[in-house]
C-alpha cells in the first residue's frame, strides 16, 4: 500500500448546527459537501488538499477532549489568535513560540482540539 495524501480528518460533534457556527464563524472555513438529515449531519470544509469534517449522530463517532487535533496553518498568527480571542474563545494552550512555528489552541464545542498553527521561514 502506498498512502499519497491525507483525504480527511472528521471530528465528531454533538450538535452539528452549534459546531457549524464554530468551524465557519469562528475559524472561517467554507463548507464544501454538506449533509443534514435523518439525525445525523456531515459536514466536509476544504483545506488546500486536504478535507476536515465534522460529524454527528455516528455510533461510531463520539468526541472527546483526549481525541485527536488538527492543525490549521494560518496567513496571520497574530491576527487569527486575537480575532478567536475577541470572539470569546478560551484557548487550552495559549500562544507558543517553537523555534519552527507559532502555535495555540483552541477547543471546538465538543472540547475537540483546533490548533492555529503558522510555520516559521528557515531564517527565522
Amino acid at each position: 500500500m502506498q498512502v499519497t495524501e491525507i483525504a480527511f480528518s472528521v471530528y465528531p460533534v454533538t450538535d452539528i448546527k452549534r459546531a457549524r457556527a464554530f468551524y465557519e464563524g469562528a475559524l472561517g472555513l467554507k463548507p464544501g459537501l454538506v449533509y443534514e438529515g435523518d439525525g445525523i449531519g456531515w459536514i466536509e470544509y476544504e483545506i488546500g488538499s486536504g478535507v476536515v469534517a465534522i460529524g454527528a449522530g455516528f455510533e461510531h463517532l463520539k468526541p472527546s477532549s483526549m481525541g485527536g487535533s488538527v492543525g490549521l496553518e494560518v496567513a496571520d498568527f497574530d491576527q487569527a489568535v486575537n480575532q478567536l480571542k475577541a470572539a470569546g474563545n478560551k484557548f487550552v494552550i495559549e500562544s507558543v513560540d517553537f523555534p519552527g512555528c507559532r502555535m495555540a489552541v483552541v477547543p471546538d464545542p465538543d472540547g475537540n482540539t483546533v490548533t492555529i498553527h503558522r510555520r516559521k521561514s528557515s531564517g527565522s
